[in-house]
């Protein structure tokens, strides 16, 4: 088999130019950690500079065309392909609770649930980086203030610090999708401990966020807050309008509210 062919459904655009591929590998700084899991490798074109680097790569890859060229091209991943779809897969299958690198070029259509299924890891993930449709990687390194900051934004800064990279045009692919990408990378917050609840965090901020035009007095009247709780001056923004210190704060006085 020479060459796997992008499937629609699977939201596979492979990327053809080397350059850019050992730029994506090179955004990894190998620190606090000796595995790397890539997702999606597709054909292996950054899973062949991730090889050259001086710690163990996997890779996870659902479409069987792929791992069969990955099987036949890439010896060196002999016994670590993991042929499995990662929003399912439990990792420690294979990592046993190590802390590990999440990288690829994720497929578009579910590249924000990988962040999600990322930040349930987090305490393994030191680092994660990787290409996703730019207008998604800038929402992840957004700051408050912008219509784009949002609640990917929120919930990834809050464990990690982001950094957008660089930008990627439409014709390094194959089939070229309509969209530029954008390349990040997130850096975990070490020592880092959540000063509220997290399960509670995650609820007001995709609350707040669910009606973002509207203030936060009217977008989380569903969490049932007390009147004196809501006559706290920050309930007159916008989500938009709080950092990510300040909804960690809000959280925080929610939840002694009892809530």
């Amino acid at each position: 088999m020479e060459k796997v062919t992008a499937k629609k459904h699977l939201g596979q655009h492979f990327l053809k130019d080397e350059s850019i591929a050992q730029k994506i590998a090179d955004t990894l700084s190998l620190q606090g950690y000796s595995d790397v899991l890539e997702i999606g490798p597709g054909m292996g074109v950054l899973t062949k500079y991730l090889l050259e680097k001086p710690v163990d790569t996997y890779v996870v890859e659902i479409d069987k065309e792929s791992v069969v060229y990955l099987e036949n091209h890439y010896p060196k991943l002999h016994g670590k392909i993991i042929a499995q779809d990662f929003l399912k897969y439990d990792i420690n299958q294979v990592f046993q609770g190590r802390p590990l690198a999440i990288i690829g070029n994720f497929p578009y259509n579910i590249s924000t649930q990988i962040v999600f299924r990322m930040l349930e890891l987090r305490h393994q993930v030191p680092e994660f980086s990787g290409m996703f449709q730019k207008e998604v990687a800038e929402r992840i390194c957004e700051k408050k203030g912008s219509k784009t900051y949002g609640i990917l934004s929120v919930l990834a800064q809050a464990f990690y610090d982001a950094e957008y990279l660089f930008t990627v045009g439409e014709h390094v692919f194959n089939p070229p999708p309509k969209v530029k990408s954008g390349v990040l990378r997130l850096r975990r917050k070490e020592n880092f401990t959540l000063p509220c609840n997290e399960k509670l965090l995650f609820t007001v901020v995709k609350t707040a966020f669910q009606q973002r035009r509207k203030t936060l007095r009217n977008s989380l009247k569903t969490l049932n807050l007390s009147d004196n709780l809501r006559e706290d001056t920050i309930f007159d923004l916008r989500p938009e309008q709080l950092s990510v210190e300040q909804f960690i704060g809000l959280t925080q006085k929610i939840q002694a509210d009892g809530v």
